[in-house]
Protein backbone atom coordinates (compact mmCIF):
# COMPACT_ATOMS: atom_id res chain seq x y z
CA UNK A 1 0.00 0.00 0.00
CA UNK A 2 2.67 2.57 0.20
CA UNK A 3 3.71 2.82 -3.27
CA UNK A 4 0.33 3.29 -4.54
CA UNK A 5 0.12 6.09 -1.66
CA UNK A 6 3.46 7.88 -2.78
CA UNK A 7 2.25 7.50 -6.47
CA UNK A 8 -0.57 9.33 -5.70
CA UNK A 9 1.35 11.86 -3.46
CA UNK A 10 3.95 12.45 -5.91
CA UNK A 11 1.21 12.70 -9.32
CA UNK A 12 -0.50 15.64 -7.52
CA UNK A 13 2.81 17.14 -6.85
CA UNK A 14 4.06 16.93 -10.67
CA UNK A 15 0.18 17.52 -11.94
CA UNK A 16 -0.36 21.01 -10.64
CA UNK A 17 3.67 21.68 -11.69
CA UNK A 18 3.16 20.72 -15.09
CA UNK A 19 -0.69 22.24 -15.62
CA UNK A 20 1.00 25.78 -15.33
CA UNK A 21 3.88 25.17 -17.60
CA UNK A 22 1.42 23.85 -19.89
CA UNK A 23 -1.03 26.40 -19.65
CA UNK A 24 1.75 29.34 -20.29
CA UNK A 25 2.73 27.63 -23.13
CA UNK A 26 -0.74 26.83 -24.66
CA UNK A 27 -1.50 30.58 -24.17
CA UNK A 28 1.57 31.98 -25.75
CA UNK A 29 1.45 29.17 -28.79
CA UNK A 30 -2.20 30.81 -29.27
CA UNK A 31 -0.74 34.46 -29.79
CA UNK A 32 2.26 33.57 -31.83
CA UNK A 33 0.51 31.13 -34.13
CA UNK A 34 -2.92 33.58 -34.58
CA UNK A 35 -5.06 31.34 -32.94
CA UNK A 36 -7.41 32.23 -30.68
CA UNK A 37 -7.12 30.98 -27.30
CA UNK A 38 -10.66 29.94 -27.12
CA UNK A 39 -9.48 27.31 -30.42
CA UNK A 40 -6.37 26.56 -28.34
CA UNK A 41 -8.53 25.18 -25.05
CA UNK A 42 -11.24 23.48 -27.33
CA UNK A 43 -8.37 21.12 -29.34
CA UNK A 44 -4.56 21.20 -27.99
CA UNK A 45 -5.32 21.75 -24.14
CA UNK A 46 -8.16 19.46 -24.03
CA UNK A 47 -6.93 16.72 -26.22
CA UNK A 48 -3.71 17.11 -23.96
CA UNK A 49 -5.98 16.19 -20.73
CA UNK A 50 -7.47 13.97 -22.17
CA UNK A 51 -4.56 11.74 -23.21
CA UNK A 52 -4.80 9.93 -19.52
CA UNK A 53 -8.54 9.00 -20.60
CA UNK A 54 -7.43 7.86 -24.04
CA UNK A 55 -4.34 5.69 -21.84
CA UNK A 56 -6.54 4.25 -19.74
CA UNK A 57 -9.17 3.36 -22.24
CA UNK A 58 -6.85 1.43 -24.35
CA UNK A 59 -5.22 -0.39 -21.27
CA UNK A 60 -8.46 -1.33 -20.20
CA UNK A 61 -9.61 -2.43 -23.05
CA UNK A 62 -6.89 -4.71 -24.21
CA UNK A 63 -7.13 -6.33 -20.68
CA UNK A 64 -10.99 -7.19 -21.53
CA UNK A 65 -12.28 -4.67 -19.26
CA UNK A 66 -14.57 -2.57 -21.32
CA UNK A 67 -16.61 -1.54 -18.55
CA UNK A 68 -13.91 0.49 -16.86
CA UNK A 69 -13.27 1.96 -19.78
CA UNK A 70 -16.82 3.76 -20.79
CA UNK A 71 -16.78 4.86 -16.91
CA UNK A 72 -13.69 6.61 -17.05
CA UNK A 73 -15.63 8.37 -20.44
CA UNK A 74 -18.52 9.11 -18.67
CA UNK A 75 -17.40 9.74 -15.25
CA UNK A 76 -14.47 11.97 -16.64
CA UNK A 77 -17.08 14.56 -18.38
CA UNK A 78 -19.62 13.93 -15.58
CA UNK A 79 -16.25 14.91 -13.17
CA UNK A 80 -15.39 18.34 -15.70
CA UNK A 81 -18.66 19.95 -15.79
CA UNK A 82 -19.64 19.10 -11.81
CA UNK A 83 -16.14 18.92 -10.47
CA UNK A 84 -13.57 20.84 -12.51
CA UNK A 85 -15.96 23.62 -13.53
CA UNK A 86 -17.77 23.90 -10.37
CA UNK A 87 -14.13 24.23 -8.37
CA UNK A 88 -12.67 26.56 -11.37
CA UNK A 89 -15.82 29.13 -10.74
CA UNK A 90 -15.40 28.75 -6.75
CA UNK A 91 -12.26 29.95 -7.42
CA UNK A 92 -12.65 32.65 -10.17
CA UNK A 93 -16.09 32.81 -11.86
CA UNK A 94 -16.00 32.53 -15.16
CA UNK A 95 -17.44 34.86 -18.23
CA UNK A 96 -18.85 32.71 -20.99
CA UNK A 97 -18.94 34.53 -24.49
CA UNK A 98 -21.54 34.52 -26.81
CA UNK A 99 -19.40 32.21 -29.05
CA UNK A 100 -19.10 29.32 -27.10
CA UNK A 101 -22.56 29.56 -25.54
CA UNK A 102 -24.14 29.21 -29.68
CA UNK A 103 -21.34 27.18 -30.96
CA UNK A 104 -19.43 24.84 -28.87
CA UNK A 105 -21.81 24.60 -25.90
CA UNK A 106 -24.21 23.30 -28.44
CA UNK A 107 -21.92 20.87 -30.14
CA UNK A 108 -21.03 19.48 -26.91
CA UNK A 109 -25.15 18.54 -26.06
CA UNK A 110 -25.14 17.28 -29.90
CA UNK A 111 -22.35 14.88 -29.06
CA UNK A 112 -23.95 13.86 -25.45
CA UNK A 113 -27.29 12.68 -27.05
CA UNK A 114 -25.46 10.92 -29.87
CA UNK A 115 -23.56 9.14 -27.18
CA UNK A 116 -26.06 8.20 -25.12
CA UNK A 117 -28.13 7.30 -28.06
CA UNK A 118 -25.21 4.62 -28.84
CA UNK A 119 -25.18 3.35 -25.22
CA UNK A 120 -29.44 2.60 -25.12
CA UNK A 121 -29.15 -0.80 -26.04
CA UNK A 122 -26.67 -1.25 -23.46
CA UNK A 123 -23.96 -2.37 -26.11
CA UNK A 124 -20.87 -0.71 -27.38
CA UNK A 125 -19.38 -2.20 -30.40
CA UNK A 126 -17.41 -1.49 -34.17
CA UNK A 127 -20.40 0.35 -35.37
CA UNK A 128 -20.90 2.43 -32.25
CA UNK A 129 -17.14 2.98 -32.09
CA UNK A 130 -17.28 4.56 -36.22
CA UNK A 131 -20.02 6.54 -35.51
CA UNK A 132 -18.17 8.42 -32.57
CA UNK A 133 -14.98 8.33 -34.67
CA UNK A 134 -16.76 10.36 -37.50
CA UNK A 135 -18.41 12.42 -35.18
CA UNK A 136 -14.76 13.38 -33.93
CA UNK A 137 -13.97 14.14 -37.14
CA UNK A 138 -16.72 16.74 -37.83
CA UNK A 139 -15.96 18.18 -34.49
CA UNK A 140 -12.30 18.46 -35.91
CA UNK A 141 -13.92 20.72 -39.17
CA UNK A 142 -16.13 22.46 -36.87
CA UNK A 143 -13.48 23.79 -34.67
CA UNK A 144 -12.05 24.94 -37.87
CA UNK A 145 -15.05 26.69 -39.07
CA UNK A 146 -15.41 28.35 -35.12
CA UNK A 147 -11.59 29.40 -35.51
CA UNK A 148 -11.95 31.26 -38.83
CA UNK A 149 -14.86 32.91 -36.87
CA UNK A 150 -13.16 34.33 -34.46
CA UNK A 151 -9.82 35.22 -35.66
CA UNK A 152 -8.04 37.88 -34.15
CA UNK A 153 -11.11 38.53 -31.38
CA UNK A 154 -9.91 36.46 -28.19
CA UNK A 155 -6.22 37.09 -29.04
CA UNK A 156 -6.67 41.01 -29.45
CA UNK A 157 -8.51 41.24 -25.68
CA UNK A 158 -6.89 43.31 -23.42
CA UNK A 159 -8.13 41.01 -20.50
CA UNK A 160 -6.34 38.05 -22.05
CA UNK A 161 -2.99 38.66 -20.22
CA UNK A 162 -1.08 36.15 -22.61
CA UNK A 163 2.39 34.89 -21.45
CA UNK A 164 4.99 36.33 -23.21
CA UNK A 165 7.17 33.58 -24.51
CA UNK A 166 8.69 33.01 -27.84
CA UNK A 167 7.66 30.38 -30.73
CA UNK A 168 10.13 28.00 -29.17
CA UNK A 169 10.08 28.13 -25.61
CA UNK A 170 6.22 28.57 -26.04
CA UNK A 171 6.08 24.95 -27.80
CA UNK A 172 9.12 23.41 -25.81
CA UNK A 173 6.75 24.32 -22.57
CA UNK A 174 3.55 23.04 -24.22
CA UNK A 175 5.37 19.59 -25.46
CA UNK A 176 6.98 19.15 -21.99
CA UNK A 177 3.96 20.41 -19.98
CA UNK A 178 2.13 17.87 -21.85
CA UNK A 179 3.88 15.21 -21.15
CA UNK A 180 4.27 15.40 -17.38
CA UNK A 181 0.65 15.95 -17.11
CA UNK A 182 0.16 12.89 -18.79
CA UNK A 183 2.92 10.73 -16.79
CA UNK A 184 1.52 12.80 -13.37
CA UNK A 185 -1.84 11.59 -14.10
CA UNK A 186 -1.41 8.04 -15.06
CA UNK A 187 1.10 7.78 -11.65
CA UNK A 188 -1.81 9.23 -9.74
CA UNK A 189 -4.49 6.85 -11.49
CA UNK A 190 -2.13 3.71 -10.63
CA UNK A 191 -1.55 4.69 -7.41
CA UNK A 192 -5.78 5.45 -6.52
CA UNK A 193 -6.62 2.54 -8.57
CA UNK A 194 -4.26 -0.37 -6.48
CA UNK A 195 -6.11 1.20 -3.81
CA UNK A 196 -9.35 1.29 -4.64
CA UNK A 197 -8.93 -2.23 -5.52
CA UNK A 198 -7.26 -3.57 -2.47
CA UNK A 199 -10.48 -2.02 -0.75
CA UNK A 200 -12.65 -4.61 -2.92
CA UNK A 201 -14.65 -1.40 -4.82
CA UNK A 202 -16.04 -3.11 -8.98
CA UNK A 203 -14.25 -2.30 -11.39
CA UNK A 204 -17.16 -0.08 -12.78
CA UNK A 205 -17.59 1.91 -10.07
CA UNK A 206 -13.62 2.71 -10.05
CA UNK A 207 -13.98 3.81 -13.96
CA UNK A 208 -16.63 6.19 -12.53
CA UNK A 209 -14.68 8.00 -9.45
CA UNK A 210 -10.93 6.85 -8.82
CA UNK A 211 -9.91 6.23 -12.41
CA UNK A 212 -12.63 9.30 -13.74
CA UNK A 213 -11.46 11.67 -11.32
CA UNK A 214 -7.43 11.06 -11.48
CA UNK A 215 -7.79 11.40 -15.04
CA UNK A 216 -10.05 14.66 -14.44
CA UNK A 217 -7.11 16.05 -12.83
CA UNK A 218 -5.30 17.84 -15.60
CA UNK A 219 -8.80 19.57 -16.52
CA UNK A 220 -8.86 20.29 -12.77
CA UNK A 221 -5.29 21.81 -12.30
CA UNK A 222 -5.41 23.41 -16.04
CA UNK A 223 -8.51 24.73 -15.94
CA UNK A 224 -7.79 26.96 -12.34
CA UNK A 225 -4.47 27.71 -13.44
CA UNK A 226 -6.28 29.27 -16.73
CA UNK A 227 -8.99 31.42 -14.70
CA UNK A 228 -6.54 32.66 -12.04
CA UNK A 229 -4.53 33.81 -15.09
CA UNK A 230 -7.81 35.29 -16.35
CA UNK A 231 -7.24 32.99 -19.44
CA UNK A 232 -10.96 32.39 -19.45
CA UNK A 233 -11.88 30.85 -22.90
CA UNK A 234 -9.32 28.56 -22.28
CA UNK A 235 -10.78 27.65 -18.69
CA UNK A 236 -14.27 27.17 -20.43
CA UNK A 237 -12.97 25.30 -23.42
CA UNK A 238 -10.45 22.61 -22.16
CA UNK A 239 -13.39 21.28 -20.12
CA UNK A 240 -16.34 21.73 -22.96
CA UNK A 241 -13.09 20.48 -25.80
CA UNK A 242 -12.22 17.58 -23.16
CA UNK A 243 -15.66 16.19 -23.18
CA UNK A 244 -16.05 16.45 -26.91
CA UNK A 245 -12.82 14.18 -27.37
CA UNK A 246 -13.88 12.47 -24.20
CA UNK A 247 -17.28 10.67 -26.04
CA UNK A 248 -16.17 10.57 -29.44
CA UNK A 249 -12.61 9.49 -28.80
CA UNK A 250 -12.30 8.02 -25.96
CA UNK A 251 -15.11 5.92 -25.55
CA UNK A 252 -14.81 5.11 -28.89
CA UNK A 253 -11.81 2.59 -27.66
CA UNK A 254 -13.53 -0.30 -26.20
CA UNK A 255 -15.60 -0.90 -28.94
CA UNK A 256 -12.77 -0.91 -31.44
CA UNK A 257 -10.63 -2.72 -29.45
CA UNK A 258 -13.14 -5.05 -27.03
CA UNK A 259 -16.84 -5.17 -27.73
CA UNK A 260 -18.59 -4.28 -24.33
CA UNK A 261 -22.10 -5.27 -22.67
CA UNK A 262 -22.69 -2.54 -19.82
CA UNK A 263 -24.97 -2.95 -16.95
CA UNK A 264 -28.35 -0.59 -17.53
CA UNK A 265 -26.85 1.49 -14.70
CA UNK A 266 -24.45 2.87 -17.22
CA UNK A 267 -27.88 4.36 -19.04
CA UNK A 268 -30.03 5.11 -16.94
CA UNK A 269 -27.95 6.49 -13.95
CA UNK A 270 -24.52 7.51 -15.49
CA UNK A 271 -25.16 8.62 -19.38
CA UNK A 272 -28.59 10.34 -18.08
CA UNK A 273 -26.59 11.96 -14.78
CA UNK A 274 -24.23 13.38 -17.59
CA UNK A 275 -27.03 14.33 -20.08
CA UNK A 276 -28.46 16.68 -17.60
CA UNK A 277 -25.17 18.22 -16.27
CA UNK A 278 -24.65 19.26 -20.01
CA UNK A 279 -27.91 20.55 -20.03
CA UNK A 280 -27.58 22.27 -16.48
CA UNK A 281 -24.24 23.62 -17.97
CA UNK A 282 -25.40 25.55 -20.60
CA UNK A 283 -28.76 26.95 -18.31
CA UNK A 284 -26.08 28.05 -15.99
CA UNK A 285 -24.30 30.10 -18.81
CA UNK A 286 -27.57 31.58 -20.15
CA UNK A 287 -28.90 32.27 -16.96
CA UNK A 288 -26.36 35.50 -15.81
CA UNK A 289 -26.88 38.72 -17.50
CA UNK A 290 -24.21 39.05 -19.12
CA UNK A 291 -23.49 35.11 -19.25
CA UNK A 292 -21.13 33.80 -16.71
CA UNK A 293 -20.87 31.02 -14.29
CA UNK A 294 -21.09 32.28 -11.03
CA UNK A 295 -19.75 31.55 -7.46
CA UNK A 296 -22.69 30.48 -6.67
CA UNK A 297 -23.36 28.51 -9.53
CA UNK A 298 -19.76 26.42 -8.64
CA UNK A 299 -20.90 25.66 -5.65
CA UNK A 300 -24.00 24.26 -7.14
CA UNK A 301 -22.06 22.46 -9.50
CA UNK A 302 -19.58 20.83 -6.97
CA UNK A 303 -22.67 19.98 -4.99
CA UNK A 304 -24.17 18.21 -7.52
CA UNK A 305 -21.31 16.18 -7.61
CA UNK A 306 -21.12 15.15 -4.31
CA UNK A 307 -24.67 13.68 -4.59
CA UNK A 308 -23.90 11.44 -7.66
CA UNK A 309 -21.08 10.30 -5.60
CA UNK A 310 -23.63 9.43 -2.50
CA UNK A 311 -25.80 7.75 -5.10
CA UNK A 312 -22.78 5.66 -6.32
CA UNK A 313 -22.03 4.85 -2.83
CA UNK A 314 -25.58 3.99 -1.84
CA UNK A 315 -26.05 1.99 -5.07
CA UNK A 316 -22.82 -0.56 -4.74
CA UNK A 317 -23.56 -0.89 -0.94
CA UNK A 318 -26.98 -1.93 -1.47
Amino acid sequence: MLYPVLAVLGGLVLLVWSADRFVAGAAATARNFGMSPLLIGLTIVSFGTSAPEILVSVMASLNGSGELAVGNALGSNIANIALVLGITALVAPLPVKSGILKKEIPLLLAITLLACMLLFNLYLGLYDSLILLAALVVSLFLFARFQKSVAGDAIASDEEDLPDLATGPALFWLIVGLLILAASSRLLVWGASEIAYAMGVSELVVGLTIVAVGTSLPELAASVASALKKHHDIAIGNVVGSNIFNLVAVMAVPGLLSPTALESEVFYRDAMTMLGLTVLLLAFALWQKPPSISRLEGGLLSAAYAAYLALLYTMTVA
